[in-house]
């Protein structure tokens, strides 16, 4: 995994880009490490506090722990693993983790080429690659990454990365995975719950994923695509539902592009996401999961070092303030479908998100923000238990939250 500081980027391809090393794991993927020592251990984590100024809760936690454990068998062949602690333990009751983040083999064909097997993440978005807490500035990560795009997303696969040598900053990627889940996308969650994260994950349907990425001085180009079956029956069963399997059957499409610039003191990032799910009255039919056909968004973001040209430039203190707009049911199967779909403005969002990030030493960040949500109003035939069975819903709320990350 390429890591990226939030007022560093660099590109990590093999031997084929000198790159300031930030982990052990970028030494691993740099190819830096000791011929003495091929084994690396390297690690991040992050924990956080949330106060809702409307219901006037507060919650705290310690929202992951990972361990990476890596090894070079050779300058050709290395070995990649992450282990993910969510919520600090796991039982019934409060939706702990324990996972395999990646786990996957390295083979560097040349300085310029690479390919992966296994547990990996697509090239997908800005945090997905780069989701180390101390790589944003942010408390928690983007809403619209974590929501719209389900970062971080990994899939069990092959995939192929090429540096071109004619054109410097110029990176191609291009990899097959497992499809998604039909069964479980929908309902005002997009397609989070869709992914098998290499858990008994059906092979019967596949997707592809590319994305071209690009340096050019101080800014960071990216356009990816992804589009791969949700149906992984066998053709019996999935006719019985009348759904399309095979590799590529009722598809789902994400296509994003994102663009961000970079000088020692000031930032900017802004991303774009659009979710295609065309057969998604077939879904509804089906499953009645309320699937929609289309789901959009965007997020601008901006920052400055206050620290920037002072005594102090070992050290960073970011304030930045971000905007996020999405809808997970952009769009609908009409009523005139067999499949219908239901909307729910409260499943269109907004979050205005500001605070500061203070960089005491590379590798630790404290946090604090403030964080905006707005959605419309929650559709009335959704609601299974109304008020005054359950709160009513309240369609503005703020959050006061800091937090402290670590990456080594």
């Amino acid at each position: 995994m390429k890591k990226l500081s939030i007022n560093l980027f660099f590109i990590v391809c093999g031997l084929s880009v000198s790159a300031q090393v930030i982990t052990r794991e970028d030494s691993l993927n740099a190819g830096l490490v000791r011929s003495t020592n091929p084994t690396v251990i390297s690690g991040y984590g992050e924990a956080s506090l949330k106060y809702n100024t409307h219901f006037q809760t507060a919650n705290i936690n310690l929202d992951r722990v990972v361990v990476f454990l890596g090894h070079r068998f050779s300058k050709k062949i290395s070995l990649f693993t992450e282990t993910e602690i969510e919520n600090a333990k796991v039982t019934g009751s409060n939706h702990g983790e324990i996972s395999l983040e990646q786990a996957f083999l390295k083979f560097n064909a040349n300085k310029d080429l690479y390919v992966v097997a296994g547990l990996f993440l697509p090239r997908i978005g800005i945090i997905n690659e780069n989701h180390l807490p101390t790589t944003f500035n942010s408390v928690a990560r983007p809403q619209l990454e974590t929501q719209l795009i389900p970062s971080t997303w990994r899939e069990l696969g092959v995939g192929i990365y090429y540096s071109v040598p004619r054109i410097p900053g110029l990176n191609l990627s291009a990899c097959v995975v497992n499809g998604l889940s039909a069964q479980n996308m929908g309902g005002g969650k997009g397609i989070v719950d869709a992914r098998f994260e290499g858990s008994n994950a059906t092979a019967s349907n596949l997707a592809i994923n590319a994305a071209v990425l690009y340096y050019y001085k101080h800014f960071r180009f990216q356009v990816s695509g992804y589009y791969g079956g949700s149906v992984g029956l066998s053709p019996r069963s999935s006719d019985s539902l009348k759904l399309n399997s095979g590799a590529f059957g009722t598809p789902v499409g994400l296509f994003e592009a994102n663009v961000q610039y970079l000088t020692k003191g000031f930032y900017a990032k802004a991303l774009g996401c659009l979710v295609t799910i065309p057969d998604a009255q077939y879904i509804n039919r089906a499953y009645a999961n309320n699937t929609p056909s289309t789901m959009n968004g965007f997020y601008v973001e901006a920052g400055y070092n206050l620290l920037h040209k002072t005594k102090y430039e070992d050290k960073r203190l970011n304030v930045f303030g971000r905007y996020e707009s999405f809808d997970l049911n952009a769009t609908v199967p009409s009523v005139t479908s067999a499949g219908a779909g239901v909307r729910n403005d409260a499943w269109k969002k907004s979050y205005v998100t500001g605070g500061v990030s203070f960089q005491p030493i590379q590798g630790v960040l404290i946090k604090a923000d403030v964080q905006v949500l707005t959605t419309g109003n929650y559709n009335q035939t959704l609601i299974i238990n109304p008020n005054p069975s359950a709160a009513p819903y309240v369609p503005q709320q703020t959050f006061v939250e800091l937090g402290v990350a670590y990456s080594f």
